[in-house]
């Protein structure tokens, strides 16, 4: 059986449930689903997709580096929207934080997401420096 690695940062906002910023296995990292959550107030930022966005994408820049990782190795996004019209306004900040690099993705929108966010995205990624996980997982 494969081992799975649990990740942790303080970079990015704590666990609220039973469940890990991420996981490592078999040189992926699966992300928990990140939220506009400032990871030192663990308050949800203004209700604005953009802004959340935002700081969606430094919680998950935060917890692929404790994974060894980082954006550029992400294979596949899952986005998550409460509104399908806000769209626009997140694949911009999305689109910015990509690059030329551009995961498989997924968007839908959701009839709730925790503490009524705006936006949720998870993603899966290859390890790229695996003795990160030995430091922080």
């Amino acid at each position: 059986m494969a081992s799975l690695q649990k990740v942790h940062t303080d970079q990015a906002p704590a666990a609220i449930g039973p469940y890990s910023q991420a996981i490592v296995a078999n040189g992926m990292v699966f992300t928990a689903g990140q939220i506009a959550l400032d990871p030192q107030t663990m308050q949800l930022l203004e209700d604005d997709v953009a802004v959340q966005t935002e700081q969606v994408m430094k919680n998950l820049r935060a917890v692929l580096a404790a994974a060894g990782s980082d954006l550029s190795a992400v294979v596949k996004t899952t986005v998550f929207l409460r509104d399908m019209n806000d769209f626009a306004a997140m694949n911009e900040v999305y689109g910015r934080h990509f690059g030329d690099h551009a995961p498989a993705r997924s968007t839908v929108q959701a009839a709730g997401l925790p503490r009524n966010c705006a936006v949720e995205i998870e993603c899966v990624a290859l390890v790229t420096t695996p003795e990160a996980t030995s430091r922080h997982g």
